[in-house]
């Protein structure tokens, strides 16, 4: 049962990076979808005492797939245990049905810069979602001359995607490398609670106010070269951006394109 306003999509896969914690989940994707990579959808389930009626609870899920090159879509989301739809978006499988809203929303996409420089993008936990979608537009590797992927998770286990994000590190994407000029790619992998590689046990925050990480990214977060985004928990992006703001850091307004761009991922 669907309107104009949404889809029904099947589920093809569902992938658990953490049990009862961290999944990954693949659908359908109606021709019609269109989306700029950072954005969000609002997916959809009927209510569990009425598994066949039409779906009535929504939650905002950014995509993790190419806006052009995929014709599928894929969501990274944590299970909140006592939430209404994380643990039954958990329990689908393979040939249930999922809800996609026919609009794609949300702002926190690189059209809102200007090219060049550096682009750092700092995410805790889920908020790496959208990211990964940008990693995956060739157009994001054409625009700027290095890009910093922070990735800030607590246990080594919820480092989801690294493995991909590692290839696109050693390989770059393959669309990418038939531009002219193709983005160098640093990803630094942070968990807070376990030691892991060189990385410190360390919330990005700290880090940011501190200098380590433009030590661990060997570069410098500078207001007239450097592009950031945020990503994550509210608390982290308020923090964050308080930080940045000292160093010149600003979301953008009328007439003004900026350098900040921010977006609650909780």
């Amino acid at each position: 049962m669907s309107d104009s306003k949404y889809t029904r999509e099947t589920v093809l896969k569902v992938h658990a990076w953490v049990p009862d914690k961290l999944l990954s989940l693949t659908t359908t994707r109606d021709a019609s979808y269109e989306f700029t990579a950072g954005q969000f959808a609002r997916l959809g389930l009927p209510a569990s005492h009425a598994p066949n009626q039409a779906p009535s609870i929504w939650r905002a899920y950014s995509m993790v797939t190419p806006p052009l090159q995929s014709d599928t879509l894929e969501f990274y989301s944590i299970v909140v245990p006592q939430g209404e739809f994380s643990p039954r978006l958990a329990g689908l499988q393979p040939g249930d049905a999922l809800y996609v809203d026919r609009t794609a929303f949300g702002f926190l996409t690189l059209d809102r810069f200007p090219a060049g420089g550096d682009l750092w993008l700092l995410a805790t936990g889920t908020g790496l979602s959208a990211y990964l979608s940008m990693l995956q537009d060739p157009a994001t590797w054409a625009s700027y001359d290095r890009i910093i992927l922070v990735h800030g998770v607590r246990t080594v286990q919820e480092l989801a995607y690294r493995e991909r994000i590692l290839q696109w590190v050693n390989s770059g994407l393959p669309e990418a490398s038939e531009l002219p000029r193709c983005a160098q790619l640093v990803y630094l992998p942070i968990p807070t609670r376990e030691a892991f590689e060189s990385m410190p046990m360390a919330r990005l925050t700290h880090l940011i106010q501190d200098g380590r990480l433009e030590s661990l990214a060997g570069c410098t977060l500078h207001a007239e070269t450097s592009k950031v985004m945020l990503c994550g928990n509210p608390d982290m992006l308020t923090e964050a951006r308080q930080i940045l703001k000292t160093r010149g850091f600003a979301v953008g307004r009328r007439g003004n394109p900026g350098n900040l761009a921010l977006e609650n991922y909780w």
